[in-house]
């Protein structure tokens, strides 16, 4: 796992800019901590930021090959988890290597297949080849969009990076945030290749962009496709358990200490329960880690999300599986420390304001990068079998709109009200979002056939895995490779992905709660109590004192008479929200000062140029 960048000039010399590009790939140290590598000619300038796992000693980057017409570089960030067998494949085909790296596989590769050689990847990834012999840069993202990458036409070229920050440290890229960026923002639709600055767009996942002297051009190499499903129950949970043990097993592969998220949920557990058997078969000890907050589990208060706390299903599997757990307790007071909060902002290169949710998932994988480098995740199985509560609320499944925009919650509920009555008239994110939600539902295929309620569940399902998830897998990233954590997500395995989603939807709840398909097929790893266990997300604080100091710095911020988040934020209702009773305070409200102090350290951060005429 890495942070790569670079700059692609027709026009300019590039072998005269080392300083830029030296000051772009700093920007990615923290995702690749262990080392870094600048490569330069005349039209290229590719960096690279690395974060060993596999082939400590010969993984550096830039990787070149050279070739009778000329030199061949890569920068790549990710893994392959089926190298091994595509090695075996190139070699046969009279490739020799020279390390045992994953990244020389995907050279070698694009050496015999060029971008072809996505279509046989498996894994997580983001890379960028610069093909001399062509002149051309081609730009490849996984299928799924595990891995960020973002690029900015530029005059005669183009810039690219793992994260924003990367192309904002060149000169030549532009800090303007216009009312489409903020639009989407707030709307929380993930338009596909959404960035927030103005010129910025993300490659988008499955998708690869080549750039040359004649201009940039994309091609879609991997979507979800509609196909029948023929596999009876047995045969489906049959071909679940394999492919998900398959997976969590190539996902165990590292030549650094590795351990599993759990959090006493379904998905977790079930990641937790094949990982700790299969090590157990080779004589190791699976690692786990989980977060909590001191006082958490005695004071739990069921609330719209959470039923019940983690605890202690938490020790149910750890005590089936034997795992060598650790519990990270945060101090509530630790979640709303400023600092904190602007490394966080500065991870994500945007005001996210998901408050605790974000901190915390920080603080954890910062505790967790003191004993371990890769981690395993059970994101995505609820966008993958159906576990989210908008697959089951009738309002929500039944609405003409994203179905968490219509889910009752704190997060999601009128994310609008505390904007300036000029900007929040200006935006109409509710038209936004309408449009939004008309064009990703135009994406969705049908089988003939098909009844009313299995199109609505196919679309909720499409939905989910093209743009809810979308939004997760970038939060996840940011704040683990903000520490130089390498997280993997077994449930984001395409083979595994297109299998699921074309199991009617009766299939996936065949046994009358959510997720049938994967709770039967790894019930054979989980104790009783976890596997009936309903959906329950990421824990977030209940400790009254994180109200509190959100309206104490809020007030610190009503002092500022110049600060820069006026221009977005209403000081009426700001000031309002700091006056009210913290014990009563709504979620809502309460995620709202969360979203206006992100504002603050945004703008302190990055001075980006508001246009929104």
């Amino acid at each position: 796992m890495c942070g790569i960048t670079g700059w692609i000039s027709f026009e300019d010399d590039l072998r005269n800019q080392r300083p830029v590009l030296d000051a772009m790939t700093a920007t990615m140290s923290c995702r690749g901590p262990d080392a870094g590598g600048v490569w330069s000619c005349r039209e290229a300038g590719l960096g690279h930021r690395r974060l060993a796992v596999i082939d400590l000693p010969g993984g550096a980057q830039p990787m070149t090959a050279d070739t009778p017409g000329g030199p061949v570089t890569l920068v790549y960030s990710g893994e392959a988890y089926n190298f091994a067998e595509l090695r075996k494949e190139l070699e046969d085909k009279g490739h020799r290597f020279r390390t045992d790296s994953d990244t020389e596989v995907v050279l070698r590769g694009y050496l015999e297949w060029d971008a072809g050689v996505a279509e046989r990847l498996n894994g997580m990834y983001a890379f960028a080849v610069w093909d001399s012999r062509s002149r051309k840069l081609v730009l490849i993202r996984d299928r799924m969009g595990v891995k960020p990458l973002y690029y900015q036409r530029v005059r005669g070229g183009v810039l690219f990076g793992s994260e924003p920050k990367a192309i904002l440290a060149n000169p030549l890229a532009s800090r303007t945030v216009d009312a489409d960026g903020l639009r989407e923002l707030i709307a929380f639709t993930k338009a596909p290749g959404w960035s927030l600055w103005k010129d910025m767009a993300e490659v988008e996942p499955g998708t690869i962009l080549t750039v040359d002297a004649d201009g940039i051009r994309s091609r879609t190499y991997w979507k979800l496709e509609t196909t029948p499903h023929t596999d009876d129950r047995d045969t489906s949970v049959a071909t679940v358990r394999e492919l998900l043990t398959d997976t969590v097993h190539r996902q165990l592969v590292s030549d650094v200490p590795r351990c599993v998220l759990l959090s006493g949920g379904l998905d977790s557990s079930a990641v937790t329960g094949l990982a700790a058997a299969h090590l157990a078969a080779r004589g190791e000890t699976l690692r786990t880690f989980s977060v909590d907050y001191l006082g958490q589990e005695e004071n739990f208060r069921p609330d719209e999300m959470r039923d019940t706390p983690d605890s202690p299903f938490i020790r149910d599997v750890v005590g089936l599986v034997g795992s060598a757990h650790d519990d990270v307790m945060l101090d509530p007071a630790a979640l709303t420390d400023p600092a904190v909060r602007r490394a966080c902002v500065a991870a994500r290169d945007m005001p996210s304001g998901l408050g605790d949710v974000d901190t915390s998932l920080y603080l954890l994988f910062k505790a967790i990068r003191q004993q371990s480098t890769v981690a395993l995740s059970g994101e995505a199985a609820d966008e993958v079998f159906g576990g989210y509560r908008w697959f089951f609320e009738e309002e929500s499944r039944n609405a003409k709109m994203f179905p968490w925009l219509v889910f009752r919650n704190a997060v999601t509920s009128d994310r609008e009200e505390l904007l300036r009555p000029d900007v929040r008239k200006l935006l109409d994110v509710p038209a936004y979002a309408a449009d939004q939600y008309a064009t990703a539902v135009a994406q969705v295929e049908h089988l003939p056939g098909d009844d009313e309620f299995e199109r609505r569940m196919r679309v909720i399902s499409h939905l989910n895995l093209t743009r809810w998830v979308r939004i997760l897998l970038d939060r996840k990233d940011r704040m683990s490779m903000a520490v130089g954590l390498e997280v993997r997500v077994p449930f984001c395995d395409h083979r595994l992905v297109e299998y699921v989603y074309n199991t009617p939807w009766a299939l996936k709840t065949f046994d009358g709660q959510e997720k049938s398909l994967l709770r039967q097929a790894a019930r054979h790893v989980l104790p009783e109590s976890v596997a009936k266990r309903l959906k329950s997300p990421y824990p977030s604080t209940q400790d009254p004192g994180y109200a509190v100091a959100l309206q104490s710095q809020a007030k610190e911020l009503l002092a500022e008479s110049d600060s820069p988040v006026f221009e977005l934020v209403s000081r009426d209702w700001l000031q309002e929200a700091v006056q009210a009773e913290a014990a009563t305070l709504s979620g809502q409200t309460r995620h709202g000062l969360d979203r206006v102090l992100d504002l603050y350290h945004w703008f302190d951060l990055y001075s980006p140029r508001l246009q929104l005429d």
